[in-house]
């Protein structure tokens, strides 16, 4: 049950570990993906985050957060996230930000930001519609091209989300009232054909990467923020509108 789900500060040796280990479930072997104990230490003793969700004494989600400084002001980037498997789709991940947007706010940080893959639209519906989060900045190939599976030998471009969290954009999002975006003077498409792309034609997929990161930059050099993305007939889109509306 859902209900039996606590979200929680981890602070022990033991619950690091445990995350270390929730992440080799999730992930496997791939280096690139794992975080030692000794990064969650260091996050939990210097102003960052180290949230666990547990079923009884099960760790089965996490997320761990690091001090940043942006503009002359504190920040968290939210480096690292995981689920297992058994519960994803559960709103797990959800409680994790609401608790993460909680603890922040409660010590006078303003803003929590990560990067997330531009062609993932279960990412950009979660991060922009379900928390109400804005990218203004575009990362190309911020990791380098990796041997991770997960990568596919592709870019690792990515967006920035900025949850600016105590902005009536953000508490619309979390509580649940969708903005009225229907009129925004901007669109970046993701065709329907992306995820069959992703498995069986690379080539197509690398074509579309280029053509989202020159669409992309030249919006936000243009000062304008990605504040949605809705479903279309074709697949799905992008909102973008003028940074000084939000």
């Amino acid at each position: 049950m859902i209900e039996s789900i606590v979200v929680r500060k981890c602070d022990t040796l033991p619950e690091f570990n445990h995350c270390v280990a929730l992440q080799r479930e999730i992930w496997g072997e791939i280096d690139l993906e794992i975080e030692p104990a000794a990064m969650f230490v260091v996050a939990a003793n210097t102003g960052g985050q180290v949230l666990g969700a547990f079923d009884g004494s099960r760790l089965i989600g996490y997320t761990l957060a690091v001090v940043g400084w942006r503009e002359n002001k504190p920040y968290l980037h939210s480096h690292h996230t995981g689920i297992h498997t058994d519960y994803r789709d559960r709103g797990i991940g959800r409680r994790l930000k609401l608790f993460q947007r909680e603890d922040a706010l409660g010590r006078g940080i303003r803003l929590v930001e990560w990067t997330f893959d531009p062609l993932e639209p279960r990412n950009a519906h979660f991060n922009l519609n379900r928390l109400g989060a804005i990218c203004r900045r575009y990362l190309p190939d911020l990791y380098g091209r990796t041997t991770s599976p997960m990568h596919r030998g592709l870019a690792t471009d990515r967006l920035v989300a900025e949850w600016h969290l105590d902005t009536p954009h953000v508490v619309a999002a979390i509580e649940g009232i969708a903005p009225n975006l229907q009129d925004v003077p901007a669109t970046i498409e993701l065709p329907s054909a992306l995820k069959g792309w992703k498995q069986s034609d690379l080539a197509r997929v690398e074509v579309l990467q280029a053509h989202v990161r020159k669409q992309f930059e030249d919006w936000f050099a243009r000062r304008y923020a990605a504040v949605g993305f809705h479903s279309t007939d074709s697949g799905a889109a992008y909102l973008l509108a003028p940074w000084s509306d939000f």
